[in-house]
């Protein structure tokens, strides 16, 4: 692939070496249909390839959002179709995996609601760079699912298993300042010191040794490369709840802004 074949990646070069790299869904606050996700498992490679780009930079268009999760639509294609959660399972692992073996650093700046895959690549980024006046959550049990897309393989390597328990089997919303404090983001700033601070790093990156900056990135990854069977555990646990009752109530519970009443929540006698 090349930039052009993507649809709602889109790219601009503000510093040599420097790519940003924009999720374009702006009408919907970014949030990931099926091509977008698609899109986002294809992204690193061309980055890796591309002679041009030293270091990437990822962003929401707009204000409001990074990427505001699953697209409704789309995520109800999954729920009790096989073939579907076969697919998608494929790919939020690609995600990762690729993310991962991308050598050359990848900032997030992340400047609104970050939730599902979004956050994926929000949190993967080796760097990340959050506004005080945006909030993340990972949002997969409120569907009824398990916590499967990123969370088991990062979380817990940087804010420690206690908040990433609390987090994950809650999903309450975590803002830019308490994400800073915990260790999930490397740090929180104004909204408009955003771009400018988050730039300023990838043109630091971008004028040192790559041979030394990447090799370095490679050898911190083995640690999430280790924890790669947690990883894939999550993963198939949170598709296979896509075949139960909890996420035809979760995914209802969403769509109409209700409370969900979990079917494996309610009395047995």
């Amino acid at each position: 692939m090349v930039y052009d074949d993507f649809q709602f990646l889109k790219f601009d070069r503000p510093d040599e070496g420097v790519l940003l790299i924009t999720l374009n869904r702006p009408e919907v606050m970014n949030a990931t249909n099926a091509r977008l996700h698609w899109e986002l498992t294809k992204i690193w490679d061309v980055v890796q390839n591309d002679p041009q780009t030293r270091v990437a930079v990822v962003t929401g268009a707009g204000d409001r959002a990074f990427s505001a999760g699953g697209d409704l639509a789309w995520v109800e294609t999954m729920v009790g179709n096989p073939e579907q959660i076969a697919l998608v399972k494929q790919e939020a692992a690609d995600v990762v995996y690729n993310m991962l073996a991308c050598d050359k650093p990848i900032i997030s700046a992340i400047n609104g609601m970050a939730v599902g895959a979004g956050l994926a690549v929000a949190l993967l980024a080796d760097i990340s760079v959050i506004s005080e006046t945006a909030k993340f959550t990972d949002g997969h049990v409120k569907l009824g699912v398990a916590a499967g897309d990123h969370a088991a393989i990062i979380w817990p390597l940087l804010c420690g298993m206690a908040k990433a328990k609390y987090y994950l089997m809650t999903a309450d919303f975590i803002d830019g300042k308490e994400a800073e404090r915990i260790g999930l983001v490397t740090f929180c700033v104004p909204h408009s010191e955003l771009m400018p601070r988050a730039l300023a790093i990838a043109k630091k990156l971008s004028v040192g040794s790559q041979p030394a900056i990447q090799n370095t990135k490679k050898s911190l990854n083995n640690w999430m490369r280790m924890a790669g069977p947690i990883f894939d555990n999550s993963l198939g646990l949170e598709m296979l709840g896509f075949l139960g009752a909890d996420a035809r109530e979760g995914l209802d519970a969403v769509k109409n802004k209700r409370a969900p009443k979990f079917p494996s929540a309610q009395p047995k006698f």
